[in-house]
C-alpha cells in the first residue's frame, strides 16, 4: 500500500528526473511468459507517461534519490542548490512500480539517480531494484537503468543482466567546458562505462552463439545525451561528437536536450529566456540524416557553416549548398541519389526504386507516394514536371539559392524577415 509519504517521496524525485531525456524503449523485445509480470509489447517504444505538460507517459520516469554529492552547474540536482530532496529506500521503489504496474499505469520503469556517497554504493542499490524487480517481483516488462560513471565493471555487468538498456551520459561535447562546469566529472569517467557496457554485450552476443539459453546482456544496447545551449560548442562539435558515439556498434540514441536555465545565479551559464527548441529540433534532423541518409559531418555542418541554419531543415540547407547534384532524375538515377532529395524520406526514395520498375514515374505517382513536391519539385526531373500555368519547373540550376531558400520559407518565416529588413532601412535624407 503507497503512503501519502511515499507518493510525496515520488513526486519530488519525478520532478528531478524531468530534465534526462534520454528514456526511449524501443529496440527490446520481452513476451510474455508464464509465471512473469509483463512485456515489452513486442519492442514497440513505450516512453509515455503523465509530465506537467499532459504528455502521455506511461514509462515510469524516476530517481532513486536527488541528493548528489556533484556541483555540476547545469543540473538542478547539484549539491549546492536548495531544493527539496528526496530519497526512496530500495522496497519503497519496487512497492511502486509493481502497484503502478497492476494499475495500468506503466509498461516500464526509467531509472536514475544522483550520486551519494560513492558511485559504488549508488549503483549498488540501483542493481539491487532492478535485480528484485527480475527475480522477485517477476516483473518482465522494459528497464532503461542509467550507469552512474565511476562504478566498478563488476556492478555494470551485473546491471546488464537485468536492464533492457543501460545510459551515461556525455552532457558536454568538450572536455574543457565540463570541466568547467563540473569540476568533478572528466570524459573518462563516461567513457569507460561505455566500452565496458559494449564489450559485455559483444561477449554476451558469443555466448548466446553456443548457449541458446544464455542470458541476454542489455538487449536494447545503449544510449546518451548532450545538452545544446549550456556552453559554447557549435553544432558542429556536437554533431561531430555524436557521430564519434555512433561508431560503436551497442549505441542506439544520441538524444539532445536543449539548456534549461535552472540555475541562474551562476554565472558560467548563459541565461535564456526559453529553452533552444529550434536548435534542439535541428540536431536531431541532421542526427537522422547522419543514421538513415548516409550524410557524414561534413556535409551537414563544415568549418564555414558550424551552426544549422534553424529556418530550414539540414537537408534541405545541403541541397541549397550544392546545386551542381542536381537534378535528381526519378526514373534512373540510384537510390543514393534519390535519398538525398529534399522533400523525399527513406521509406518513399525505396518505394520509387521499386516502383520504377514497373512504370514510369511522374509527378502524380510521386505525390501519392508521399513525396514533399512544394520542396522536391526544384531538385527532380521525371519529364513532366510543371507549375499551374504549364510552365517547365524552374530548378535551384536555373536560379539563386537563395531566392528558392526564401521560396521555401512558410509565410511566417518570409514575414519575420520582412519586418527585419524593415527595421535596418536608413531612411536619411
Amino acid at each position: 500500500m503507497l503512503t501519502e509519504q511515499t507518493m510525496e517521496k515520488l513526486r519530488i524525485l519525478a520532478e528531478s528526473a524531468k530534465y534526462d531525456v534520454s528514456c526511449s524503449s524501443s529496440g527490446t523485445v520481452r513476451k510474455g511468459k508464464q509465471g512473469m509480470v509483463g512485456s515489452t509489447v513486442g519492442g514497440v517504444g513505450i516512453c509515455h507517461s503523465f509530465a506537467d505538460d499532459g504528455r502521455c507517459i506511461s514509462l515510469l520516469k524516476v530517481m532513486l534519490t536527488n541528493y548528489c554529492r556533484y556541483d555540476c552547474a547545469y543540473c538542478i540536482n547539484r549539491t549546492s542548490n536548495d531544493i527539496k530532496r528526496a530519497t526512496l529506500s530500495v522496497s519503497e521503489l519496487e512497492e511502486i512500480v509493481m502497484e503502478f504496474y497492476r494499475r495500468n499505469y506503466i509498461e516500464g520503469l526509467f531509472l536514475s539517480s544522483g550520486v551519494v556517497r560513492t558511485p559504488d554504493y549508488t549503483m549498488e542499490r540501483l542493481v539491487a531494484i532492478v535485480r528484485d524487480l527480475r527475480l522477485k517481483h517477476r516483473f518482465n516488462g522494459y528497464i532503461h537503468l542509467k550507469t552512474i560513471p565511476g562504478a566498478s565493471q563488476e556492478m555494470i555487468n551485473e546491471a546488464g543482466l537485468y536492464a533492457d538498456r543501460m545510459s551515461v551520459n556525455i552532457e558536454i561535447p568538450k572536455e574543457e567546458s565540463l570541466k568547467m562546469l563540473a569540476p568533478e566529472k572528466d570524459h573518462q569517467s563516461v567513457f569507460l562505462p561505455m566500452t565496458q557496457i559494449e564489450q559485455g554485450v559483444i561477449e554476451n552476443t558469443e555466448d548466446r552463439k553456443k548457449f541458446r539459453h544464455a542470458p541476454r546482456f542489455v538487449p536494447a544496447g545503449q544510449s546518451t545525451q548532450m545538452i545544446v545551449g549550456a556552453t559554447q560548442e557549435t553544432d558542429r562539435d556536437i554533431l561531430l561528437m555524436s557521430s564519434a558515439m555512433y561508431q560503436q556498434p551497442t549505441m542506439r540514441r544520441v538524444y539532445y536536450s536543449g539548456y534549461v536555465s535552472v540555475n541562474t545565479y551562476d554565472n558560467r551559464l548563459p541565461i535564456l529566456k526559453q529553452p533552444p527548441i529550434v536548435r534542439e529540433n535541428r540536431l536531431y534532423q541532421a542526427d537522422w540524416l547522419m543514421r538513415f541518409y548516409h550524410f557524414s559531418v561534413d556535409e551537414i555542418v563544415d568549418d564555414a557553416h558550424t551552426l544549422l541554419d534553424l529556418d530550414i531543415d539540414p537537408k534541405l540547407s545541403w541541397a541549397l549548398r550544392h546545386p551542381e547534384y542536381f537534378p535528381v532524375d526519378i526514373n534512373t538515377d540510384d537510390y543514393e541519389r534519390i535519398l538525398r532529395v529534399p522533400g523525399i524520406g527513406v521509406r518513399t526514395a525505396t518505394m520509387i526504386v521499386n516502383s520504377r520498375t514497373f512504370n514510369r514515374l511522374t509527378s502524380y505517382h510521386l505525390k501519392k507516394m508521399g513525396v514533399v513536391m512544394k520542396k522536391a519539385k526544384y531538385f527532380i526531373t521525371c519529364g513532366e514536371l510543371t507549375n499551374a500555368f504549364s510552365q517547365p519547373i524552374i530548378g535551384i540550376n536555373e536560379m539563386h539559392p537563395e531566392r528558392l531558400r526564401y521560396m521555401l520559407l512558410t509565410k511566417e518565416q518570409q514575414k519575420k524577415i520582412a519586418d527585419e529588413q524593415q527595421l535596418k532601412l536608413d531612411f536619411k535624407d
